[in-house]
């Protein structure tokens, strides 16, 4: 395992995020998530001030000008109280300013009565109707009033309340007004602005408190992880919301990662090993079939006899170490893709596989000009291993006496897919080996299978944007389904 360590760190370096993206990490996500927030409580501090003031505003120039109202009317019910209706212009001037109005009119059917005059307006005055209900202009009129001229007044129109008629009109300057509702919307504003800051702080407050500190917790937790993933990092939280299951899950995936890059370590490790004694045996293996053929022309019964099995073993033994190397590197190369016609290679496979008219026969249910579009050479795998694995389950199917096998392979394009089937009539694949026979070193033949074939084909059919799937087995044979994409 000393041998593990260097590999280990070379597995951390690849997982290591760049050194940009790392000082990204530990210096700006934290602040500008924070500022982001405090730009957003802002906002919705300023929002809400705008909610609070407009209506405000609306119902203090609103109340105003009822209280004017209010004042005018009484005034005009003292004023027809008099023999005549009449006023003094002393009087009159005293009543006006007592109401803080310029002219009062009564409307009564149709005919409008000035009750109470004033002097030429040296500007024409603007009508607000408070008998009509329109929120908008309530909303504007304020504004309106502290953005207009000096000398401008305001012909308020309302119903009576304390005397009869159909309305009662006053002519007032909007200057007192404009002055007592720019007092009240400053007062309104650092009240409601003092409100909204206290409640922005807290709202603030609590989302870093509930939202930041957890999050720069998971952050400095990445950041320690991306550095170094053997370092334990800080337990999680015992909270149960949704960020509770965010620090734990993380918690999780940090330890499987770990355990994954360590269980990589060992196996590189491992691979390196094998390796090496793999390149020994082979030459050991090689040697050992050069003394095997010299063996051959002995005229020794006893040699020739034993000679056979010792060339099975050694075939078994330089096959399963083939295998191995094979299985083993790295990656296979990218399929260097052609199209070309399915039946010439189904053939050539056959014969690599040892399907033979005397033994186990080859069958072909292809259509005429059927094309698959793939790499010719990693097929020709494929097929063999299939051809191979179907022909060596029929031989060695003791129940079968005096029958042939049967390796039957049929393709067809669905849904732009060439799908290929390679079928035989031999014992069938184990129950308790069929869900897992893709898995390296999973064979259902127990003296020479190496159980990399299939594992092998399966990757290569990936590779090729495809797929290896076994679709049926059973006393009535095996069935593999090759699919490759058009």
């Amino acid at each position: 395992m000393s041998e593990a360590r260097p590999l280990l760190s070379d597995v951390r370096r690849g997982l290591r995020l760049p050194a940009d993206w790392r000082e990204r990490l530990r210096i700006h996500a934290p602040d500008a998530l924070a500022w982001r927030l405090l730009a957003l409580t802002f906002i919705f501090t300023v929002v809400v001030e705008v909610l609070i003031i407009a209506p405000s505003a609306a119902s203090f120039h609103e109340r105003w000008l009822l209280d004017r109202l209010q004042s005018a009317e009484l005034a005009s019910v003292g004023v027809e109280a008099l023999p005549y209706s009449a006023v003094e212009d002393d009087v009159a001037e005293q009543l006006l300013a007592i109401g803080g109005v310029q002219a009062v009119v009564v409307g009564d059917q149709g005919v409008r009565r000035l009750l109470l005059q004033a002097p030429n307006l040296p500007r024409t005055p603007d009508l607000i109707d408070l008998r009509q209900n329109r929120p908008v202009t309530r909303i504007l009129d304020p504004w309106r009033t502290l953005s207009g001229h000096p000398d401008r007044s305001i012909r308020v129109q309302a119903r009576p309340r304390y005397r009869s008629g159909d309305f009662i009109e006053i002519l007032a300057p909007a200057q007192p007004l404009k002055m007592e509702l720019r007092a009240f919307l400053l007062n309104s504003l650092l009240m409601s602005l003092l409100i909204s800051l206290v409640a922005g702080g807290l709202l603030y407050g609590g989302l870093a408190f509930l939202v930041l500190q957890p999050l720069r917790r998971v952050t400095r937790s990445i950041e320690r992880f991306a550095l170094d993933p053997e370092a334990e990092g800080d337990p999680p939280g015992d909270r149960h919301d949704e960020i509770g299951r965010v620090e734990r899950e993380l918690a999780r995936m940090q330890d499987e990662v770990r355990q994954s890059l360590r269980s990589r370590a060992r196996l590189v490790a491992l691979g390196e090993a094998v390796a090496k004694i793999n390149h020994d045996l082979r030459n050991m293996l090689t040697s050992a079939q050069i003394a095997s053929e010299r063996l051959a022309d002995s005229p020794d019964p006893i040699v020739a006899k034993a000679l056979p099995r010792l060339e099975r073993a050694l075939g078994r033994a330089a096959a399963l170490s083939r295998n191995v190397l094979e299985y083993g590197r790295s990656e296979e190369p990218a399929p260097q893709r052609t199209r070309f016609a399915l039946a010439p290679a189904v053939a050539v496979a056959a014969e690599d596989s040892g399907l033979s008219d005397e033994g186990v026969r080859l069958s072909k249910a292809i259509p005429a000009r059927f094309t698959v579009h793939a790499d010719p050479d990693q097929l020709h795998r494929i097929l063999v291993n299939l051809m191979r694995n179907a022909r060596q389950a029929i031989e060695g199917d003791t129940s079968r006496v005096g029958r042939k096998g049967l390796v039957k392979v049929s393709a067809v394009h669905q849904d732009g897919t060439a799908v290929v089937r390679i079928a035989d009539d031999g014992p069938g694949i184990p129950p308790r080996l069929s869900d897992q026979l893709f898995e390296p070193f999973v064979s259902g033949r127990s003296s020479d299978g190496t159980g990399l074939g299939l594992t092998i084909s399966r990757e290569l059919a990936v590779r090729h944007g495809g797929d290896l799937a076994l679709v049926d087995t059973g006393p009535q044979g095996t069935t593999f389904e090759l699919r490759l994409p058009d």
